[in-house]
């Protein structure tokens, strides 16, 4: 896995929000810069993540991103058309399978924060915007890799991560096609089975 994937991963497994449902939501830029910053601490503090130990990277995501991000839209977009006539059970299981392909794929790469910077870009945004980005830049071993996270404003007025950009390539087209293959192959059930069938294969170290 290459490490520019590092901080966008990180990131988006561990999206968390401030305040409370009566105050302002807090923008956009602001929550990346701060939720990255922790992120950051926590996971250069715990020897295990650091390690690359699954249960205390899965506990890490459990508990910061799931609640916070909004995970159904990426797998939803991610599937594309095929969504809209998956069952409820077959939306469930999707989501659960990619969630469980993107934990396994990028944990050794959350284990490998150490001393990245990160730099913020201008913040460009209109007024009554429901759905932007927050552009970034990360200084890996010196090379600054170009980051975008793209946010949208629920009905509560909660801002959530559901996509991110890493070099041109946004996490959600990428998956897209890959998902499109499986389905047109075997239908919904069959790409379900692929990515058990991934996740048995990453489990196992393969």
């Amino acid at each position: 896995m290459k490490k520019f994937w590092l901080i966008p991963v990180m990131a988006f497994m561990t999206f968390t929000a401030a305040g409370s449902a009566m105050a302002q939501a807090q923008a956009p830029d602001a929550l990346v810069k701060q939720t990255v910053t922790e992120v950051m601490a926590a996971a250069k503090s715990d020897p295990n993540v650091q390690k690359g130990d699954l249960n205390s990277i899965t506990r890490l995501i459990e508990t910061k991103i799931m609640p916070h991000a909004d995970f159904v839209k990426t797998t939803q977009l991610a599937t594309g058309r095929a969504w809209a006539t998956a069952t409820p059970q077959q939306r469930e299981q999707l989501t659960n399978e990619f969630k469980k392909l993107l934990l396994y794929t990028y944990a050794g790469a959350i284990a490998q924060i150490r001393d990245q910077q990160v730099e913020y870009k201008p913040f460009r945004a209109q007024p009554g915007d429901t759905d932007v980005a927050v552009n970034t830049s990360v200084l890996n071993n010196g090379q600054p890799i170009e980051l975008d996270y793209r946010l949208y404003k629920n009905a509560n007025g909660e801002w959530k991560l559901y996509d991110l950009n890493v070099l041109g390539a946004w996490l959600i087209q990428a998956y897209r096609s890959q998902f499109a293959e499986q389905i047109n192959k075997s239908g919904v059930d069959g790409l379900i089975q692929f990515l058990k069938t991934r996740n048995q294969q990453l489990a196992g170290g393969k």
